[in-house]
């Protein structure tokens, strides 16, 4: 019966609405970058990268993210590392994939915009003329700096509000409440930008809040911790805000303690719009048909399951409306 599930799930399209591209830098382009640029790694192998990948919290991930992100130099860096995922879409059968990327990480180290971009914007015009792929782009501000370095980050993006279509919030997300970047966020809508935020995973339920009424957002990434309240688990599903949820994410960063505690089952138990995501692949053992597969193998997960979470996908994205309902006509 599993293998029946897993195979339903490889075969069906998906929608993908929560993955940092900086987190699908596989070891092998991380070195070969490294060598591109004269970077001095602290690993003689790829084995040695992959080892490193051993968290203990958010905060011990993050610093390994930025470190890697670190080779990331020039425009062809930035396309390398945008195709290589939607290949990883391709294969996956995600024909569809709202992509955050973190500016900061690359303007501090004094990478613009427009290095940056275009390296994106190459890699998906060549998958949309190659096969088709669906893509969306979701500037997200790093939450441990400040808003000031936010409102920055956003008018510095204003030549390429174009290619945007949300902005979003990540990074450290303990001491680093949703409203601290209030009127960031409120500039954002007025450019005519969806709004999503990162809520709820290492943050308590008062978070998801803060997002929701602060933030205006349009979605909650991860929002998990949602289930610890009542009334914001009434209040998400009266206003049908969706949750981008990332199981082998919440694992390897101890949100839970093993697959088998995750609590997905019951956010849809609960009617919340749940969706299923990679968050950093390469960082956390497995893209999207990988974390399908872990709640298959984990989880008393049923087929109704699994065509609800990727309906969902899709419902909860920000593609227009017929669009939508042509991929939800395609989910049997």
């Amino acid at each position: 019966m599993k293998n029946e599930l897993k195979e339903w799930v490889s075969r069906v399209p998906k929608a993908e609405l929560h993955l940092h591209i900086e987190g699908s830098l596989e070891p092998e382009l991380m070195m070969s970058l490294a060598l591109k640029h004269g970077v001095e790694l602290p690993y003689s192998s790829i084995e040695e990268v992959r080892s490193a990948y051993d968290f203990h919290n958010l905060q011990s991930f993050l610093d390994l993210y930025y470190f890697g992100a670190s080779v990331l130099r020039d425009e062809d860096d930035f396309y390398q590392l945008m195709y290589a995922y939607l290949q990883k879409c391709r294969e996956d059968n995600v024909v569809h994939a709202e992509i955050m990327f973190d500016p900061q990480t690359h303007t501090q180290r004094n990478i613009g915009f427009e290095v940056f971009m275009p390296g994106f914007a190459r890699a998906i015009k060549q998958a949309e003329k190659e096969w088709g792929q669906s893509c969306l782009l979701i500037m997200s501000f790093l939450r441990h700096l400040s808003e000031e370095s936010a409102m920055q980050t956003l008018e510095e993006a204003r030549h390429y509000l174009a290619m945007i279509t949300a902005v979003g919030l990540d990074s450290s997300e303990l001491g680093n409440p949703p409203e601290k970047f209030e009127r960031v966020f409120a500039k954002a809508r007025a450019y005519g930008l969806k709004r999503v935020a990162h809520a709820g995973e290492e943050g308590p339920p008062a978070y998801v809040w803060g997002a929701t009424k602060s933030l205006a957002v349009d979605r909650i990434d991860h929002g998990v911790r949602s289930i610890e309240d009542a009334e914001l688990v009434a209040h998400l599903v009266k206003q049908q805000i969706p949750l981008t949820v990332c199981p082998l994410s919440n694992t390897k960063l101890k949100v839970f303690g093993h697959m088998t505690e995750h609590n997905i089952l019951q956010l849809l138990e609960h009617g919340l719009v749940a969706t299923v995501n990679a968050d950093d692949p390469s960082y956390f053992g497995g893209y999207l048909n990988d974390n399908y597969f872990a709640l298959i193998d984990h989880l008393p997960i049923e087929k109704s399951h699994l065509v609800q979470l990727v309906k969902n996908s899709f419902s909860a994205s920000f593609l227009p409306e017929k669009v939508k309902q042509s991929w939800l006509a395609k989910i049997i």
